[in-house]
């Protein structure tokens, strides 16, 4: 088997805020193809070294070395668009920062909008409902193409089909995907490795990265992780 690149190394990764640390020397690889599913109790600062592996917050110590050139898209957990916006704008604004040919946009745009559920390519990105804006948000995320694909809470304010449609669109992509889930669906489907912050039950602060799926590390524990739902 061909040996996979190497395309982050985080190294003792600590952050804090107010008197207590939210984490602490947070140590991982992520490799090409790997589905890492961050998962912790409330408060463990899930979002926050999701953050940091996005560039967007500084760690109080330790890196984030991310190989040279990678394309890496991140999907907050809110997911806001301006009111004169339409599906397809927000898709092709895309396509342009990512230097894709215009004369592929329509091909591309009508792939990833009817993947991820859309019918109508024209009607107001502002709106929509929680659930078709974060639906918007993934497409945006999905047509860019990145090697990484950070998501934060992505199945925040679906249904359960929509969840189920959401895991089989992003089975297909072919890049790293890193995800803050508290949601069974999600992490059953799509975690094929696991970063635990806050430790089970939230007792032990210490970091527990499992190489095994998220199926694999319920049998291990005999039961779902903290916080985990459907």
């Amino acid at each position: 088997m061909a040996s996979r690149e190497l395309l982050v190394n985080a190294r003792a990764v600590s952050k804090t805020f107010g008197p207590d640390p939210l984490f602490e020397n947070v140590s991982l690889t992520v490799h090409e193809g790997d589905r890492l599913g961050i998962i912790g109790p409330n408060g463990s600062g899930k979002s926050t070294f999701l953050q940091i592996l996005a560039g967007k917050l500084e760690p109080d110590s330790g890196e984030v070395a991310m190989r040279k050139g990678t394309r890496l898209v991140y999907v907050p957990q809110n997911s806001e668009f301006a009111e004169s916006a339409t599906p397809r704008s927000v898709i092709q604004a895309a396509l342009k920062r990512s230097g894709v040919p215009v004369d592929e946009w329509a091909a591309k745009e009508a792939e990833t909008l009817g993947r991820t559920g859309f019918e109508d390519f024209d009607v107001s990105a502002g709106s929509l409902s929680g659930g078709w804006r974060k639906r918007l948000a993934i497409a945006e995320g999905l047509v860019q193409e990145p090697a990484i694909l950070l998501l934060d809470e992505p199945t925040n304010h679906l249904d359960l089909a929509t969840k189920e449609m959401l895991v089989d669109a992003l089975k297909e992509f072919e890049g790293t995907m890193i995800f803050v889930s508290h949601d069974r669906t999600f992490l059953r489907g799509l975690g094929s490795r696991v970063l635990e912050l806050g430790g089970e039950s939230g007792q032990d602060r210490n970091p527990v990265v499992y190489p095994g799926s998220y199926v694999e590390y319920v049998t291990k524990l005999g039961h779902e992780a903290p916080g985990i739902h459907s």
